[in-house]
């Protein structure tokens, strides 16, 4: 097995996983798939798309090295959704995700301040617009301050 094989492997799992747990997720009060329909593509893209890296990885055949573990990475990441999570309840969605969006760029190395500044406006944005918008999810409101309250003129 090489890298790309257990990837494919760990990622078609997840999806697996994932797949059984959107099921879980109740019907619409009028029978419809609703909120259920946006985990259930989520975890079925994962599932194909894990596939797919699983038989390029058998296609290889030889063995690549893996990279070594980044433990600090991996704890900066739980510690930025932590604090996501905590800041989600504080100022909001938009502020937060506005804030963190960024952050989770530079960790995984990103370091073009064009790049991080139309990840800090546009994330929100767009995450807004298919979300609450499009799928009438019910927005988080901070306890502190909310920018959707200045928004829609609360």
């Amino acid at each position: 097995m090489n890298q790309t094989t257990n990837v494919g492997v760990v990622l078609t799992v997840f999806g697996i996983a994932a797949l059984v747990a959107c099921f879980q997720i109740d019907l619409d009060r009028d029978g419809g798939w609703g909120a259920r329909i946006f985990p259930l593509a989520g975890a079925g893209t994962l599932a194909v798309l894990g596939l797919v890296e699983l038989a390029k990885g058998l296609r290889e055949g030889h063995s690549t090295p893996l990279p070594a573990f980044d433990g600090w990475a991996v704890a900066g990441l739980l510690a930025l959704a932590l604090g996501y999570a905590w800041a989600v309840g504080l100022v909001g969605y938009l502020v937060s995700t506005a804030i963190v969006a960024p952050l989770a760029l530079m960790l995984f190395g990103i370091r073009d301040r064009r790049g991080l500044l139309a990840a800090a406006v546009l994330c929100p944005a767009i995450y807004h617009l298919i979300f609450f918008v499009g799928l009438g999810v019910f927005p988080t409101y901070g306890s502190w301050f909310d920018l959707l309250d200045v928004i829609q003129g609360y």
